[in-house]
């Protein structure tokens, strides 16, 4: 009897010292967030139980307040709700400033903090992932919207010496110039007037969901250059562009598992190995 109260008490340790985690979105099923978190939890042997939780569309507050009355630590945010997350935070770190939305949130003391991962997991997927500096290279931004702003300030930070934003208009690419207030590096331009040639270019448009072919020149991939696509999982006609172009070119799943990471770091002050994470997923 007594060794079996001794096993409850330890469970019930071990239960209460289990620090809750979620990724909210809708539709949220194909989240692999679980996974990599579960993961990253194993590696660096953090308690932690981490789950997707389907947000109702007109709900997401409700939401995230019930989780923090259940005592939960922090959450991923993902579509629709990074807009909504920014609203509700009540400090906001630089990165989610600039990108206007939130990607992580941290909850302490009753108050919401809300940072953006997106752009330092593009980032540290680039850097410790291929052969491509970041520092001193051209890049293009394809597109101007929410992914677009997530990375700017990023890869201004890494030392980049130009930026160019492309889009359809030139207005909302414009806007994206005047905010970033780095008008002396970043520049914009729409996709049929884009000229030079660039040592990075990143997909950031949802062209890769219809399988629509970007209106870019060949051109504009340089000698030995890396062609970015954010989506992952299949070849997009981006990326087929880039490749028939000599480019080397990566898909966006080094990006998922790297931002990942660091809302894993901001969580919990620790650092994961993404590499063997990264040739999990690929693997499933």
């Amino acid at each position: 009897m007594e060794a079996r109260w001794l096993a409850l008490a330890k469970l019930g340790k071990t239960l209460r010292t289990t620090d809750q985690y979620a990724v909210l979105g809708n539709p949220i099923s194909h989240s692999k967030s679980p996974i990599i978190h579960t993961a990253f939890a194993k590696q660096t042997q953090q308690n932690i139980n981490y789950e997707s939780v389907l947000a109702p569309l007109d709900r997401f507050e409700a939401t995230v307040r019930d989780l923090m009355a259940q005592d939960y630590k922090g959450a991923n945010v993902t579509v629709p709700f990074k807009f909504e997350a920014f609203k509700l935070s009540n400090t906001i770190s630089a990165a989610a400033k600039s990108a206007g939305a939130v990607n992580t949130l941290m909850f302490q003391a009753g108050q919401i903090h809300g940072h953006n991962t997106d752009g330092i997991g593009l980032v540290s997927d680039i850097q410790h992932h291929t052969n491509h500096a970041l520092e001193g290279s051209r890049v293009l931004v394809l597109g101007a919207g929410g992914a677009s702003q997530g990375v700017l300030l990023p890869l201004l930070n890494a030392r980049t010496a130009s930026v160019v934003i492309a889009n359809r208009t030139l207005e909302k690419a414009q806007e994206m110039v005047e905010k970033s207030g780095y008008s002396d590096r970043v520049r914009a331009s729409t996709f049929a007037n884009l000229s030079g040639e660039f040592d990075i270019v990143i997909n950031a448009t949802s062209t890769g969901l219809t399988n629509t072919a970007l209106p870019i020149s060949d051109a504009i991939f340089a000698n030995n250059s890396l062609a970015y696509e954010m989506m992952y999982g299949k070849e997009t006609p981006f990326m087929a562009q880039a490749r028939a172009n000599g480019a080397h070119v990566m898909d966006g799943l080094g990006m998922l598992v790297e931002q990942a990471a660091e809302a894993f770091f901001i969580w919990r002050g620790v650092r994961p190995n993404t590499a063997p994470v990264m040739a999990m997923i690929r693997g499933l």
